[in-house]
């Protein structure tokens, strides 16, 4: 058997690792190829690109780079014509791989889509795609089986794949030590793995730590970068930002580290992060956060049209009791009363927002009882949805899939050759 994946996110690239870590504990004859990165390499995945170096937003960069994504295009059609693979993985990154299913689907191959794009929250309109290209959904929330299920997906729930990897990562005993030996509370700021996020969201992050450090003197900050070409951009940030009083300054004091994203969220009393995935690993651990996501005028406005759920971070909608229902009334305010659920407040925003940042934070770093009550409900929310699981369940899924396809090709085979037998027979 032989599965080519098409994974085009970091966050995507980690799921699709243990997603074939399993696929080959259960199958080690299976062939793994395709576009990925370098989690999914080191799993054991033969690589014709890393995708994960496209991982982009917006429109017009999208446009940027549009001759390299036909070339991978045009590349992963001629192997399936060649080499025909027995099943295709799509892993999140709409857009390219829709037209990875298209012509999986042209030339007679299955498609399994594994943590498909939120359609139910931005573009449910697109559904229709799922319909026409994939014959799987594995769902990673569980309200989404009974969306897709509806709009005639053949959908199932596995559970989040990030819970996999949290239950296993080893946190450096050492550095949490350095960490918990320095005076005052720390928060940690997490300003996204994708450096176009890291640019959005940053300047804001600093302001908003500038008017914590004003109410809480003796707080510690420290940003955990996604990778080394991030780390200089920050700091090149903190150097520029200027102080409350308008003078330029170093910005507020804060050390960077790269690589130490769980240590730096276990050792937190709360931290500021930008909305993703990330969201989850707070959840994990537990941790008061405050979401930030800063698009342009333009992007807000657009995304304003076309949102259909209230917010944009998982955890909250994994509080609401129907994440639908109020898809077109506006945005989180900590004022409405229907968002008295809501675990982590949370700004998708084209304004500056720092001072709502810094009242949150605040409020956790001089409140006990705010914080426990949070870290409480944290607590009890991942005890429901934290158990773990989803690339086993995902693995025996797609196995069960592949061995009753090869069944039937098997049956067909033997019928072909009994039929053979039947002519010869009548021949002589």
């Amino acid at each position: 058997m032989k599965i080519f994946f098409s994974v085009g996110e970091p966050s995507g690239d980690l799921h699709g690792a243990n997603l074939i870590r399993e696929l080959d504990q259960a199958h080690p004859k299976w062939e793994f190829v395709g576009y990925g990165g370098p989690r999914m390499a080191k799993a054991g995945c033969q690589l014709h690109a890393d995708l994960t170096q496209l991982a982009i937003i917006g429109v017009v960069r999208a446009l940027l780079y549009l001759h390299r994504f036909l070339g991978l295009l045009w590349r992963a059609d001629r192997y399936f014509l060649r080499q025909r693979p027995d099943l295709v993985v799509l892993i999140d990154y709409p857009g390219f791989n829709w037209w990875i299913a298209r012509r999986a689907k042209a030339r007679g191959i299955p498609v399994v889509y594994y943590g498909t794009p939120q359609l139910w929250a931005w573009a449910s309109w697109r559904v229709k795609k799922i319909r026409r290209y994939v014959d799987h959904v594995l769902c990673k929330l569980p309200f989404e089986p009974k969306w897709f299920a509806q709009r005639g997906c053949q959908a199932t729930f596995v559970g989040h794949p990030y819970f996999d990897e949290l239950r296993g990562q080893s946190l450096d005993a050492t550095f949490l030590r350095q960490l918990a030996e320095q005076d005052g509370p720390l928060v940690t700021i997490l300003p996204g793995s994708r450096t176009q996020e890291v640019r959005s969201n940053m300047r804001m992050f600093l302001r908003a730590a500038d008017k914590i450090r004003e109410q809480v003197p003796q707080v510690r900050f420290a940003v955990a970068a996604y990778k080394v070409q991030q780390e200089s951009l920050i700091r090149e940030m903190i150097r520029s930002e200027p102080s409350p009083s308008g003078k330029e300054s170093p910005g507020s004091p804060m050390d960077i580290h790269v690589g130490r994203t769980g240590e730096l969220i276990h050792a937190a009393s709360c931290t500021m992060a930008c909305s993703g995935s990330v969201s989850l690993e707070l959840l994990y651990h537990a941790r008061p956060t405050v979401v930030l996501y800063k698009i342009s005028r333009w992007a807000y406005w657009i995304q304003a049209k076309f949102r259909r759920v209230r917010y944009i971070t998982l955890v909250n909608l994994l509080t609401d009791d129907d994440p639908f229902a109020a898809g077109e009334s506006g945005v989180y305010d900590p004022e409405d009363p229907r968002d008295a659920h809501v675990l982590m407040p949370e700004y998708l925003t084209c304004q500056d927002k720092s001072t709502q940042l810094a009242r949150h934070v605040v409020t956790w770093l001089t409140d006990a009882a705010e914080h426990q009550s949070i870290v409480r409900r944290l607590t009890e929310l991942k005890a429901e949805v934290g158990r773990g699981g989803a690339s086993r369940r995902a693995a025996q899924y797609i196995g069960r899939l592949l061995e009753t396809a090869e069944g039937s090709k098997d049956a067909c085979r033997e019928t072909g050759a009994q039929r053979s037998k039947v002519r010869i027979r009548k021949s002589a």
